[in-house]
């Protein structure tokens, strides 16, 4: 990839570009190099018409958009579904990112529906425009994955909590967007106040989600070779990108890119558990007989494998799921490598099969509460949920009578 221009702009060279153009679409010159930045709404005809008329009348010599190859891939790709591998996804440990990623992508389609968009059409619209000009289109976002992981990996376990209870929320929200509201949200003062709620109420989700994204996109706008360019970006993203291009953030890019680590905290909890349970099991062995804790053995078999099967059966999984939760969730709570939740979730796919048509109504089933048991990949998602909450249930229930029986 190219290097950054060594001419950075100044904030005097920022204005507003001298057209008949909207406030959305700003001029950042770097000397002989121009930067077009237009923000849009991610579910507007407005922009789609917006960045079609924009690369037309200025054919840039590159067209730069808020895409990875991922999402890139998804918008533009009609068969996606029938290339997604869930078995893959599985023993990647990714069904989480991919849930998430369904619920964001649910609850903007319904905002698109509402309005007759697709969400993301105008960055497919400037793929397509710049394409069929034959000028180049480079994709500036980090890889979503990347993003989510980090987003969730940064955030404490009660802000995982508001943030899935506040999607949820969203895609069962029956409130009509119109295209007034739309716009108002894309003017800048309100975009200003909805980042400083968000930096607020989730700022570590504010940070990954826009601060980080603002940077990365910013950079490899200046790494795209071209003395014109346009760039197609959210309006939330537009003051942010403009900020980090008058500078140089280079050095940041390494870290963006990087996953966190688990804490050592965390690894050392993911350890220690199984090693009390372990070792009060080996203790009542010695102290109170090996009857006594043959006992415990049986509790603790008992204790995580019914309440994992009962959260099987109640997504109404298939009885071989149901079984394989019972048999899992003792074996998988005493390692932290894999929970029981991955293992029944590889079973509910492999014994019902998810078929493409439900990946393609994931959106709208997901939307309803019967969809979720109708939808064979949300069924998955269930099982995946409610065994893994069965077997931590089962953890703390077989964990506290086996402490209380060496203790006794």
């Amino acid at each position: 990839m190219p290097s950054p221009s060594s001419e950075l702009p100044t904030e005097n060279d920022s204005l507003p570009l001298a057209t008949d153009y909207p406030p959305d679409v700003l001029l950042i010159e770097q000397g002989g190099r121009s930067v077009i930045l237009v923000g849009t709404a991610h579910v507007s005809q407005q922009s789609v018409e917006l960045v079609q008329e924009v690369i037309q009348r200025e054919k840039p010599d590159k067209v730069c958009i808020e895409l990875d190859e991922k999402r890139h891939q998804a918008l533009s790709d009609e068969n996606r579904w029938q290339k997604l591998d869930l078995k893959t996804v599985i023993k990647n440990r990714q069904l989480s990112t991919l849930m998430v990623s369904i619920m964001m992508a649910s609850y903007q389609k319904k905002l698109g529906d509402n309005l007759g968009v697709t969400p993301g059409a105008e960055l497919l619209a400037a793929s397509r425009t710049a394409e069929g000009l034959g000028i180049p289109v480079c994709l500036c976002d980090r890889d979503i994955r990347i993003t989510l992981r980090r987003a969730w990996k940064s955030t404490s376990l009660f802000r995982k909590f508001y943030l899935l209870s506040s999607l949820i929320a969203g895609m069962f929200d029956s409130e009509e967007i119109d295209e007034e509201k739309l716009e108002e949200l894309k003017k800048q003062d309100v975009l200003t106040e909805l980042m400083a709620e968000m930096g607020d109420s989730l700022p570590v989700m504010k940070r990954v989600l826009i601060d980080e994204r603002d940077v990365y996109m910013a950079e490899q706008i200046k790494r795209t070779p071209g003395q014109r360019l346009v760039a197609i970006v959210g309006a939330g993203h537009l003051e942010g990108i403009k900020k980090h291009l008058l500078s140089d953030q280079s050095a940041e890019l390494g870290e963006l890119t990087t996953i966190p680590p688990v804490s050592r905290v965390w690894k050392t909890l993911g350890w220690l558990i199984p090693a009390i349970i372990l070792g009060s099991i080996g203790l009542i062995a010695m102290s109170k007989g090996f009857s006594t804790a043959g006992d415990n053995i049986v509790y603790w078999i008992l204790a995580n494998g019914i309440p994992a099967s009962i959260g099987a059966a109640l997504a109404l999984a298939h009885p071989l799921t149901t079984i394989g939760a019972f048999a899992a969730a003792p074996i998988t709570s005493l390692t932290p490598v894999i929970g029981a939740g991955y293992v029944t979730a590889f079973i509910q796919v492999m014994t019902r099969p998810p078929v493409v048509r439900e990946f393609e109504t994931v959106g709208e089933d997901m939307a309803t509460l019967l969809g979720w048991w109708r939808n064979k990949l949300l069924r998955v998602f269930l099982v995946f949920i409610l065994t893994g909450i069965g077997s931590a249930i089962g953890t703390y229930v077989g964990g506290y009578e086996i402490i209380k029986t060496l203790m006794s």
